[in-house]
């Protein structure tokens, strides 16, 4: 058991709050692949703790239209989302340790509307007119990569622009690779702009809108954050 029984009671309690029906989806392979069990364990003990959620799971590897429909690249995977929309929001890797606490707060936003960003914030987003997708490197043990994932998610919660990943670095090598992750959190956003560290909801937002822009004009994406934000160093 993941939840011991004072974690399932304050869940239980928090979930008492939830207003609207959430969808989570996990996508898994064999039981022995490495954090599938696992993951797939965590979401049926939340799913149990509330009737507003519920749990579909697929295999990675033979519900190809599900893996379609849903954009899975790899497993295990978890989508959080409406019974009727699909937000973008993403989980690749297992949601242990500090990102616990992201898919917690995901499934409550998804349930009450509460996105708590700020009317700035969201008058950025409304000005990105084409398709942007985040990927935030995170480690379970590093304590500012929630702030950077949820911040991620709520932009994808409240832009149909926006999708929007967690990505558990060290289960992902290939793509921790690829964008030369040395330290989490890393936000990567369409694949060229990069920043690292958690920052204001607001700067955040000016990183994402700047990569459309830099985009647009074929500028080099290389953020002038990089390099100033705290953040964990990958060992």
């Amino acid at each position: 058991m993941f939840l011991n029984q004072q974690s399932q009671e304050e869940i239980r309690k928090r979930f008492a709050d939830l207003v609207n029906p959430v969808k989570i989806v996990n996508f898994t392979q064999s039981l022995q692949y490495e954090y599938c069990k696992e993951t797939k364990q965590i979401l049926e003990e939340l799913a149990a703790l509330s009737g507003k959620i519920t749990l579909e799971v697929y295999s990675f590897v033979t519900d190809k239209d599900k893996v379609e429909q849903y954009g899975i690249k790899n497993s295990p995977a978890t989508v959080t989302a409406a019974p009727d929309k699909d937000y973008g929001i993403r989980y690749h890797g297992i949601p242990s340790g500090y990102e616990f606490a992201s898919i917690l707060e995901d499934m409550e936003m998804v349930s009450t509307g509460n996105h708590e960003l700020s009317d700035d914030t969201i008058a950025k987003l409304k000005t990105i007119n084409e398709p942007v997708h985040i990927q935030v490197f995170v480690t379970p043990t590093c304590p500012y990569c929630p702030s950077a994932v949820i911040t991620g998610h709520r932009f994808a919660y409240v832009s149909d622009m926006i999708k929007s990943d967690m990505i558990e670095a060290e289960e992902s090598p290939e793509l921790s690779m690829k964008y030369d992750v040395q330290g989490v959190p890393r936000v990567v956003v369409n694949g060229t702009h990069h920043f690292k560290g958690a920052v204001p909801e607001e700067v955040y937002a000016d990183e994402v809108v700047r990569a459309v822009t830099e985009k647009q004009g074929g500028i080099p994406s290389r953020s002038p954050l990089e390099g100033k934000t705290n953040f964990v160093p990958l060992i």
